[in-house]
């Protein structure tokens, strides 16, 4: 059971409303996390936000799911998982693809490079030697695909914590959280 209420965009709080009814048209739902989060509308809107302007960004939206199911997979966030998977279908995605990035990997170099480093920002807090920017470089990555990937880790770190914390309940179609291969 979620540990805040669940917000319709009929029900929330006046500053919520519209952004909820934003993310329903977008959806054609509104997704329990963001019912969760209308608690506050300065989450909401800074959320939403972010995932707005990450449409406009130079990640495609295919290795921008890829990150989200790998780091949702990493912090144990089913509903993240969940969606993300979903969401990286409608991108283009395969399962196998899907699958891989859950652990990190991935058979394109590009791709495998950008879940390294996601992953390495997650596991030492951000802690990245030069040798780790230097292979996302060599990978293709230029100043702003580093930077933006860091962002997506920082925007998945939230939503992560947002759904375990608040025991958000899942609302997409669920998929089984994977152990890293060694």
């Amino acid at each position: 059971m979620t540990r805040v209420p669940l917000w319709s965009p009929a029900t929330a709080p006046s500053d919520s409303k519209v952004l909820l009814e934003q993310i329903h048209a977008t959806f054609g739902a509104t997704p329990a996390m963001f019912q969760a989060v209308a608690n506050s509308p300065v989450a909401l809107k800074s959320m939403w936000g972010s995932f707005a302007a990450f449409a406009g960004g130079t990640l495609p939206a295919k290795l921008q799911e890829q990150l989200a199911v790998a780091i949702a997979n990493r912090n144990d966030c089913e509903y993240c998982l969940a969606a993300h998977t979903a969401l990286g279908r409608k991108a283009g995605a395969t399962e196998a693809e899907l699958a891989l990035a859950q652990v990190g990997s991935s058979s394109e170099p590009r791709t495998a490079a950008a879940l390294e480093f996601a992953l390495k920002i997650v596991e030492r807090r951000a802690q990245l030697r030069d040798e780790d920017f230097a292979a996302l470089r060599r990978a293709g990555f230029d100043d702003a695909g580093v930077v933006e990937i860091i962002a997506h880790v920082a925007l998945n770190i939230f939503t992560n914590y947002v759904n375990v914390a608040l025991q958000v309940p899942v609302d997409f179609p669920t998929v089984r959280l994977r152990k890293a291969v060694a």
